[in-house]
């Protein structure tokens, strides 16, 4: 058995479920703009992550279900997914992005499962407040030791797919780690890099 992590937002889903969600209030180009900055490395993903939530507050939970349910899939993801598996792979989803988009996502493409985080509501409307698995920058790297430990998967049987610098913590804890059309701090950690946005070409590497 061997395992496979990949991240979420611009990786598995050609955008950010966030700015997604964003358009509907009107503020994209505000929360956009601190996506940017924190997957570069120039936020505090907790801090940033939380300031863009608040920004969300009074969304109706049904138009994010909705707006979530219609999210685009990367381009070769499903192929991907099927022929990892082909190679005993267990695949993962690790996302610093929403339940609400990671779960349906992963149902569509084959993920085995996911690990994201919860929007809070109360009377089906977003208050702003969010919590669970991947609010930190160490969330990813903690979790992947936590999965190898019970699967019994070393590092060298493990690959991690993803784009920003919340991916960085995942990376030391494999031997195949790929940056997808990725910031430079993750690039910096990577030894497959691929420019394209074809998920497929992970293939010709493992």
């Amino acid at each position: 058995m061997k395992l496979a992590i990949f991240d979420f937002d611009s990786t598995l889903m050609d955008g950010e479920t966030i700015d997604f969600l964003a358009k509907e209030l009107g503020v994209k180009k505000e929360v956009s703009h601190i996506t940017t900055k924190a997957m570069a490395g120039e936020l505090d993903f907790f801090e940033s992550l939380q300031t863009r939530v608040k920004l969300l507050k009074g969304l109706d939970y049904k138009k994010v279900i909705e707006i979530c349910s219609n999210l685009p899939i990367m381009n070769g993801a499903k192929d991907t997914i099927k022929e990892l598996k082909k190679m005993d792979y267990k695949i993962v989803c690790f996302s610093g992005g929403f339940t609400t988009a990671t779960v349906p996502m992963c149902k569509k493409i084959g993920i085995d499962t996911q690990f994201a985080n919860i929007l809070h509501t109360k009377n089906d409307i977003l208050t702003g407040c969010v919590g669970g698995y991947m609010m930190f920058n160490s969330s990813k790297g903690d979790m992947i030791q936590k999965l190898q430990n019970i699967l019994k998967i070393s590092s060298m049987d493990t690959l991690v797919v993803g784009d920003g610098a919340n991916d960085v913590s995942m990376f030391k804890y494999a031997s195949k780690k790929v940056a997808f059309c990725a910031n430079d701090i993750l690039k910096d950690k990577a030894n497959i890099i691929i420019e394209k946005k074809d998920l497929r070409l992970i293939l010709e590497k493992v």
